[in-house]
């Protein structure tokens, strides 16, 4: 059945290069109803942003002629419609029976799969440990064994946070093995003992209903399982003012988790400890560039962490998978930037790490929200959620700082690894 009237769902939209389109727009899905991304020429983002849910695919077409001042074929836009609507693009009965079907299913599931393995990482056990230790870990072990953060002057031994990149392996190696090499050192030493439990925070990068989504499931890794801290969650979902678990299912699909689980993993051995999974959208929050701590849900949740942490104390660490800006053509912009310019993103960066090794909760989400539709910082919710979770006297310092350079067309994620000690 023709689609009459078609409403684009929210979907991450980037530019890309494509050898049947050239320059071209990539639609994924970041809830992962739609088995795969489409791919349509950059020509078609003036039908796209008509896909409203209002207009009819001749009034689309008529708007889209006048506005651009080139003829366009009402059966084009119509043909596009129904190939978005084929791939569960579209804000439909037909996404929506789909959805409730995949969510059941999740639901359903003890297990939480690895979405990502064999991807994004190696999914083969031996290869993905050999890759930790030689790409990641040991480029970051210092000379002698002490980290950068222990080895520096005043610097408080017990580490209580950390904030890790949450990129594909692959490209964020660097940043991970500064992170973890960090929490490695630290669980062999004095003062983590103790550590029986690691809260995780991520990015959601599908939209939420809520501030906060948790996740009771057991999470699967290609060098074991971790399985949830029911009792914690339990006491997170009675103390908020809203359903913890109602966006349980955007954790199907997400990276920013899944990548920390890989490395605790790892560093665990054969060591007990139970995870927390969260995931940090900030909902209403973030979208109207308002401070967490003015909204009843969200403070409520982040009451409801701190009391659980306050509850264990010297049992509990909190990682927060957090990446930094998104910036270039892959991301929107004209032209990528120039070396002044990354000299300029870099001040930006810093300018935001220091407030989040301050501790500075309010002024970190200040910093970031300011900025937020240009610099696209994706890790604002868990790193403005692992500093109001730490204790106060708490002190950060920066582990590693990088730019993420495409080769190819010169976009740039950037990142961050920092250790929190207190």
């Amino acid at each position: 059945m023709p689609v009459l009237r078609p409403k684009l769902r929210a979907l991450e939209i980037v530019v890309i290069q494509d050898e049947r389109h050239g320059r071209a727009l990539m639609l994924r899905d970041t809830e992962g109803i739609a088995p795969s991304p489409v791919v349509v020429p950059a020509a078609s983002a003036a039908v796209l942003a008509r896909f409203d849910g209002r207009r009819p695919i001749d009034e689309i077409a008529r708007d889209v002629a006048r506005s651009t001042g080139q003829h366009v074929d009402a059966a084009h836009v119509s043909q596009l419609a129904d190939e978005l609507e084929r791939a569960w693009m579209l804000d439909s009965p037909r996404f929506h029976a789909r959805r409730r079907s995949v969510v059941q299913s999740f639901d359903a599931a003890p297990i939480r799969m690895a979405a990502h393995a064999g991807g994004a990482y190696h999914g083969d056990r031996r290869k993905l440990a050999d890759f930790i230790e030689r790409k990641c870990l040991q480029v970051a072990r210092p000379q002698g064994g002490a980290t950068r953060a222990a080895a520096s002057q005043g610097a408080p031994a017990r580490m209580v946070g950390l904030c890790a990149p949450h990129m594909d392996l692959w490209r964020a190696a660097a940043g991970y093995g500064h992170a973890y090499a960090a929490l490695e050192q630290a669980l062999a030493g004095p003062g983590l003992e103790q550590v029986d439990t690691f809260v995780l925070l991520g990015t959601s990068h599908a939209a939420m209903r809520r501030p906060y989504a948790v996740c009771e499931k057991t999470f699967a890794t290609p060098l074991g399982p971790l399985e949830p801290d029911r009792e914690m969650i339990a006491e997170l979902a009675a103390a908020s003012r809203f359903d913890v678990r109602e966006d349980q299912y955007l954790h199907k699909n997400e990276h920013s988790i899944e990548f920390q689980a890989v490395f605790v993993r790892h560093l665990l051995g054969g060591r007990a400890a139970s995870i927390v999974p969260i995931l940090c959208g900030l909902s209403e929050c973030q979208a109207r560039r308002r401070d967490p701590a003015q909204d009843d849900g969200a403070e409520s949740f982040l009451r409801a962490l701190r009391d659980a942490l306050a509850k264990r104390p010297g049992r509990v660490l909190v990682i927060a998978g957090a990446d930094l800006a998104h910036v270039g053509p892959r991301f929107g912009d004209p032209a990528p930037l120039d070396e002044r310019q990354r000299t300029a993103l870099r001040d930006r960066d810093l300018a935001s790490i220091e407030r989040a090794t301050s501790i500075d909760a309010p002024g970190f989400f200040v910093d970031v929200a300011r900025d937020l539709a240009s610099r696209r910082v994706c890790g604002l919710g868990p790193i403005y959620t692992l500093l109001r979770a730490l204790p106060p006297s708490s002190r950060g310092e920066m582990l590693h700082y990088e730019q993420c350079v495409d080769p190819e067309e010169g976009s740039i994620v950037s990142h961050t690894s920092l250790g929190f000690y207190g």
